[in-house]
């Protein structure tokens, strides 16, 4: 009697990944909500730490660049200028720094059950929203304190939201796959993020670049991601220079693809590997 035996395997096109991705949803909002109620599980002030951190972080910009510095500020309140820089800089660094080590963190679950593994990083974006949009609402305040209107360009602020959303995935699946085989990258991804966070226009505008450098400056991503975010809530004047912006988001494009692919590759050994 001949029996018939069922392989599983990971969606290698990017429509099997995406047929994937909504057939096991259920267990991506399972483990989206576990990670929120574990991130600020046995913590004093809870989820204020989503308003404690940017907020204490624009404070130390404002007085060493801002009070010190004297850097420009583009005719914007200064502490405002960071806040809106914060934002997607936020949501950028927790959703890397979290989804990197993802995948150790599961390493029960990736090596015991079949599911799309893609899943475990892309939580890491959800709780990384729901910090987003507790600051959102303390940056509304700001906005109100410092009577600054919001005009039309308000309103693609969810583009930009998903651009900081496919730039910091595409580095998430990327670094979370290189993880399980090289496990130095626990301790280079805290560094990755903090020099990031220097080298790019968090506690300061990108128009103090020298203009003959600035396509240059915007290979970083996440340059055109903070200019397009503070153009957008500024309103007014400010500027944006869009070279760098349509190359930030080229690159961010970019990046998001190839993570993905190398994701999928990588795939099917993460059980033999982790």
């Amino acid at each position: 009697m001949s029996t018939k035996q069922t392989i599983i395997q990971p969606g290698r096109t990017a429509r099997g990944f995406l047929l994937e991705l909504v057939e096991y949803r259920d267990l991506f909002f399972f483990l989206a909500w576990r990670d929120i109620l574990v991130r600020y599980k046995q913590t004093v002030i809870g989820i204020a730490w989503s308003v404690l951190r940017p907020v204490l972080t624009m404070v130390v910009f404002v007085i060493v660049f801002g009070k010190i510095a004297k850097l420009p500020s583009d005719g914007a309140p200064y502490a405002l200028l960071v806040f809106a820089a914060m934002l997607p800089w936020q949501f950028f660094a927790n959703t890397v720094t979290e989804s990197s080590n993802s995948l150790i963190a599961n390493a029960q679950m990736v090596s015991k059950v079949y599911f799309p593994r893609i899943i475990i990083p892309t939580t890491a974006m959800v709780v990384s929203l729901v910090d987003f949009a507790i600051a959102f609402v303390l940056l509304l305040g700001l906005m109100l304190w410092y009577g600054v209107w919001p005009d039309v360009r308000f309103l693609i602020l969810p583009l930009l939201l998903v651009l900081a959303m496919i730039t910091s995935l595409g580095i998430g699946y990327l670094i979370s796959a290189l993880s399980v085989k090289y496990r130095d990258f626990r301790y280079v991804v805290p560094f990755m993020v903090q020099f990031g966070l220097y080298v790019s226009p968090v506690g300061f505008s990108s128009s103090v670049i020298p203009e003959q450098w600035r396509l240059v400056y915007s290979l970083n991503p996440m340059v055109g991601v903070i200019d397009g975010f503070r153009w957008a809530i500024l309103g007014g004047d400010t500027l944006i220079y869009w070279p760098g912006f349509l190359l930030s988001i080229g690159i961010g494009i970019g990046l998001f693809l190839y993570g993905v692919r190398y994701f999928l590759r990588s795939e099917r050994v993460f059980a033999d590997v982790i």
